[in-house]
């Protein structure tokens, strides 16, 4: 069954954000309308999507390539980059403005995709912002870890969910002692029961991870004097 080609009346589409799905996007509308379509996306990261899911395969030396585009390939394509951060909508104007680290610019737009993703969920504890304390999310955020298990000792992550295993994974390889903090009875509580809990604890513990259920994270404290 074949579908019918999408006709667009409109000409400019600004997508803010250029993580995977908003890279998925620019791929399908280069197929669908590579004619028709003025292209722009913006992104607030200092590089081009690129996939999050491999993320801590970069904490090894010799690290995979990630990107999924580079500004070269989006020149070929016809599209273009706006750096910086998406800071109004004019919804009556249909723009987008746009801070840079030097500059702020006004985007138009026929239609607007906001494509920005998740963030991550910093518990509202005393300390969250000190220094040491960090999120894994970007490329950005792995680097930031790499630097600072350089003259650290030990590590802990809040939460013991798939994304908080992986990072007290990045943790374990950076040579840290590692330590998992979970407020649920067991481990990854959204996708195991108790018993599968239990026997990932078992799994987690063995490659040398410290783990601490049915604990609640009140304050980060980093000077203990």
């Amino acid at each position: 069954m074949t579908h019918p080609t999408p006709q667009f009346s409109c000409t400019r589409v600004v997508i803010v954000g250029n993580g995977m799905v908003g890279h998925r996007l620019v791929e399908n509308l280069r197929v669908v309308g590579p004619d028709a379509l003025s292209i722009t996306v913006v992104s607030e990261e200092n590089r081009l999507a690129y996939d999050r899911v491999r993320l801590s395969a970069c904490v090894d030396d010799d690290a995979p390539d990630l990107a999924l585009a580079t500004p070269n390939s989006y020149q070929a394509q016809g599209v273009k980059v706006a750096w910086g951060r998406a800071i109004a909508v004019d919804r009556a104007a249909k723009t987008v403005t746009v801070a840079g680290k030097t500059e702020t610019q006004t985007l138009a737009y026929d239609v607007l995709v906001l494509a920005t993703g998740s963030f991550p969920f910093v518990p509202p504890i005393p300390g969250n912002d000190a220094a040491g304390c960090f999120v894994y999310r970007t490329l950005d955020d792995l680097a930031a870890l790499r630097a600072a298990a350089r003259t650290a000792r030990s590590g802990a992550v809040i939460g013991g969910g798939l994304l908080g295993l992986e990072a007290a994974g990045v943790l374990r390889k950076l040579g840290l002692e590692t330590h998992v903090v979970e407020f649920a009875p067991h481990l990854m509580p959204a996708q195991l029961d108790a018993e599968g809990g239990a026997q990932l604890k078992r799994i987690i513990a063995d490659l040398g991870i410290d783990v601490h259920v049915s604990k609640a994270t009140r304050e980060v404290v980093t000077d203990a004097s």
